[in-house]
Formats: C-alpha cells, sequence, structure tokens
C-alpha cells in the first residue's frame, strides 16, 4: 500500500507541474489532431492528439517504475 501511495503522490506532483507549465511546453496543445472550433461566441477546444500523447507517455512510466520496482 505504500508504494502505491508513493506513486500516486509522484503522478499528481507531475501533473501539477504540467498543469502550472503547460503554456511553456512546446506543440502540447497545438498537434494536428486537436480539435478547435471557433464560431461567433463559442470556442471549443478539444486536445485529443495531444491526449493520446501524453496516456503514452504516463503509461510508459508507469511501466517503468513497476519493471524496476
Amino acid at each position: 500500500m505504500g508504494k502505491v501511495l508513493i506513486i500516486l503522490g509522484i503522478v499528481i506532483l507531475v501533473a501539477g507541474i504540467v498543469i502550472q507549465f503547460f503554456d511553456r511546453i512546446p506543440l502540447l496543445g497545438k498537434l494536428p489532431g486537436d480539435i478547435l472550433i471557433k464560431k461567433e461566441h463559442v470556442t471549443f477546444y478539444f486536445p485529443l492528439a495531444s491526449s493520446i500523447v501524453l496516456s503514452i507517455l504516463v503509461s510508459l512510466i508507469l511501466y517503468l517504475i513497476r519493471k524496476f520496482s
């Protein structure tokens, strides 16, 4: 249980850092495949490609943590 809490804490810490510096990360949120629809009074943005890239990175990090733990 202790390892799970430590890993969860690290994941939350990394997510907080990513959210804090999201504007400074190059290409994140501007990848081809991210959906942006602008109308007169409405803007809809769904970062589909960025979400997939982040999911792959997080999965890879968690895989490596489990493999070497």
